[in-house]
This record gives C-alpha cells, structure tokens and sequence, in this order.
C-alpha cells in the first residue's frame, strides 16, 4: 500500500506534471514510500479540487511526434498550509514521512516557510524520529544552501540542540529542475474531457523532456540509486547544470517573454514560429548564456531548448512568463551580464532584451493594446519609464540603477549602457522585429 513518505510544499501546477510523475514511477517500480501529501501554501481552490477527485488529475504530454495522457496516483491527500498549517506539520512529522520538497516560487523563501519546515522537524526530533531529506525545487540558486541557512537560523534562535539536529540528521540537496508547464486553462481541462470523458479539475499540459538534476547529498544515502533508476540525474556538484538552466532555458524564456508582450503574442511558440525570433533566441544561448559554463554538451542543450521552446502544444502564455520580471532578471541575466563584462565579451542579445524589458514597462504592445504586468516592483518601475519617455539615455540610466534588479556600476559602464540606450531607441523607431533582424543579421544562424 502506497505510503505519505513524501510531504511537497507548493502544490501547483509544476509538482503535478513533474515530481509527482517521478514518484509515481518509483511507486510503480515497487517501492510504496513515495506517496505526497501535497501542500497549498494559501489557495485553498486547488487543494479541495483535487481532494474532490481523490488526488486524481490527468497531464497531457506532448511534443512535435506525440500526444498521450497519463493519470498520476501519487498524491494521496492535499492541505492548505494557511487554513491548515497543524495538518502539514503532522504531516512532516509522520513516521512514514521521509522526504520534504518545496516548490514556492523564487519570492517564497523566507521566516514564515522556514518557520513552518522546522515546526515539522521540531515535531520529529521530539518523536525520535530520524531526519529527512529537504529538498528545494526552486529556481534558485545554491537552493539547498539557501533553504539549509533559512532553516538553520530560524532552529538556532529557538533552540542550539534542535539546530544541532537538523544540521546532522537532515539533508538539504541543491537540484535543478526543468520541464516547461505552462499554467492551467480552461481550454486544458476541456481537452482533457474530451479525451478522457470525465470533468478535470486538476488538468495539466506539459513537454515530453523533464530533467531533475540533484545532489548527492540525502538523509538516506540509498535513495540516490532508487531516484536514478527512475530517470534523476545524482551527481556531486548540481551547479553546471543548474547555470545552464537558469541562463539558457530561463534567460532565454525571459527575453522571450519581453519581446513577446511587446509584439503582442499569445504564446511562445506563436514567436518561435517566426523565423527572426528563432535566430535571435539561438544567438542569445550562443553569443550570452554559454560562454563560461560547464554542463556537458551545451550545443545540444541549446538545440533541444529551441525545439522545446517552439512546441506547438504547449500554450506557454509570454505575459506569465514575464510575471515578476523584477525578480528573475537578476538571477537569469545578471550573472552572465557580469561575467561577459568582465571577459570583454560582446553582449548584444542581451542588450537588445534589457531595452525589451524597458519597452514592456510602458505596459502596451506595439498594437496598443494595454496589458497588465504582475511584479512586485510594477508601480515604481513603470513610473521610471513614464519619467523618462522619449528620453532614452535617461531611461536607460534610471531603469539599469535599480539596484535590486541591476550589478552595480552597469548604468555607468561604457560598454553596456549606451548599447541598451541602442537598442531602446532602435525599438522605439522601427519596432522589436527589425531590432532582432540587426542583431543577428552579422551571424550565421538557424
């Protein structure tokens, strides 16, 4: 009988068409303890939806060649952390309870989640129960690092003694996770009636490709060959392939995202259509995100990411992906922005998508059409642009001196300031799509 071995914090849409599938292979293959608790963190619609339906959900898998459909049975029982909070620490106190995961958004990290983890580890270390591996599913950085710190602060302030445990007994892994799933529609839950002749709450869409890169780092050391026989990569060191993801996949889908609001598409694969767009985002990988990183084989990495990117079936909507620009760019363009400077090498992609983001802060398309933008800095960032219109030089200093989203001293650095300031009023006088043309046209590209 399958087991709540695994309790997940973050019960979107990602977890269900991702982890809980690996799950449900591992429970497949013969091993029971990889039954979820799913967590909502504050939604409660989700949660009763799928309790309704017994856990139950289907997830349409497609590429260019295939669809298919499958239906997960590894979530056993949601709560919702807000209206429950009692629940999930039972929960991740529960002596089948072997593995925390956590996917709360980049913006979700801080004392209230690593108040709530270490309820839970509090409540097992009273039981005497051994420790558990908690693994972050964030895009993040050194997320296992950063989960183990916020964790480890929040236990020391209450007690040394628990402190001391959860830094002996528990694992904190970074990973790296990727399969695109682009957010839940009312289109997806009528395709998945039509498919499956029963009313879905839960339906999802998603890729054929997932990877789940982690590190050897578990409170069960067995573990490592069970997750690996089920398709997870285990290795030593998470980061190559980490920096591969969040400056090529993840950079490359945010200038996407930047020019595609601007242009007024619907979905990314309406832009990868368009033959421009594919040989600007093949630049961007090439010229910008590869340079200097380490995961193996990156020409095919880059080349699988344009195929992923241009599926037809993946309604990956460019207004989500643009959603809390403010926080993305400084984990997605920053590091190679730094970098590239200082090697002196030529960042013109990259340059051409921070004038993107500067256009998309207007808040309408080419068109006209006005769209709303979801970031946390949206007000103050679209009054800079707004003080600054028809002054390019003026608004590409104000915008690039926000601190919080810019490395210091790239408002003032000669070699990247006035190429923004370039390519800003490139797009102001001749639209992004001329823009994209000159900036690949000295390249041989796809």
């Amino acid at each position: 009988m399958t087991q709540p071995g695994v309790v997940h914090l973050g019960l979107g849409a990602f977890h269900r068409a991702h982890q809980a599938l690996v799950y449900e292979r591992l429970i497949a293959d013969g091993d029971p303890r990889w039954g979820v608790v799913g967590v909502a963190m504050r939604s409660t619609q989700l949660a009763d939806a799928l309790a309704s339906q017994d856990g139950l959900y289907s997830v349409q898998i497609a590429d260019a060649r295939s669809v298919r459909w499958r239906v997960p049975g590894a979530l056993l029982r949601t709560c919702v952390a807000a209206r429950e909070r009692q629940q999930v620490i039972e929960a991740m106190a529960a002596p089948s309870a072997r593995w925390i995961t956590l996917t709360v958004t980049e913006k979700g990290y801080g004392p209230d989640l690593a108040a709530l983890v270490v309820d839970g580890l509090a409540r097992r270390r009273e039981a005497g129960l051994p420790g558990v591996t908690v693994a972050s599913c964030d895009n993040l950085s050194d997320n296992g690092r950063k989960l183990q710190e916020l964790c480890m602060f929040e236990a020391l302030a209450r007690d040394p003694a628990l402190g001391a445990w959860i830094e002996s007994r528990c694992a904190f892994p970074n990973s790296m996770v990727d399969r695109i799933v682009p957010a839940a529609t009312e289109a997806q839950h009528g395709a998945a009636a039509l498919a499956l002749g029963v009313h879905d709450q839960g339906a999802l869409s998603t890729e054929a490709f997932w990877e789940w890169v982690i590190e050897r780092r578990l409170a069960d050391p067995s573990d490592a060959a069970r997750l690996a026989g089920a398709g997870v990569t285990v290795v030593d060191e998470v980061k190559p392939f980490e920096d591969a993801k969040l400056r090529m996949l993840n950079g490359s889908h945010t200038a996407l995202a930047m020019i595609g609001a601007v242009q007024g598409w619907a979905t990314v694969a309406d832009g990868m259509a368009i033959p421009g767009v594919r040989r600007f985002i093949h630049a961007f990988m090439t010229r910008v995100a590869m340079p200097g990183l380490a995961r193996p084989e990156l020409p095919a990495y880059r080349d699988a990411l344009l195929e992923r990117f241009a599926n037809p079936h993946l309604h990956h909507r460019a207004h989500q992906i643009a959603s809390d620009s403010s926080l993305k760019i400084p984990l997605r363009w920053g590091p190679a922005l730094v970098e590239g400077l200082s090697a002196g090498r030529e960042m013109e992609p990259l340059a051409l998508a921070c004038a993107a983001w500067m256009r998309y802060l207007r808040g309408e398309d080419e068109a006209g059409r006005a769209y709303a933008m979801s970031d946390p800095q949206a007000d103050a960032l679209k009054a800079l642009a707004r003080q600054h219109a028809g002054d390019a030089e003026g608004m590409v200093h104000a915008l690039l001196s926000v601190a919080s989203i810019w490395p210091a001293g790239c408002a003032d650095d000669p070699r990247w300031a006035p190429r923004v300031v370039h390519w800003l009023r490139r797009i102001e006088a001749a639209g992004v799509a001329a823009a994209l043309d000159e900036v690949v046209s000295s390249h041989t590209t796809p």
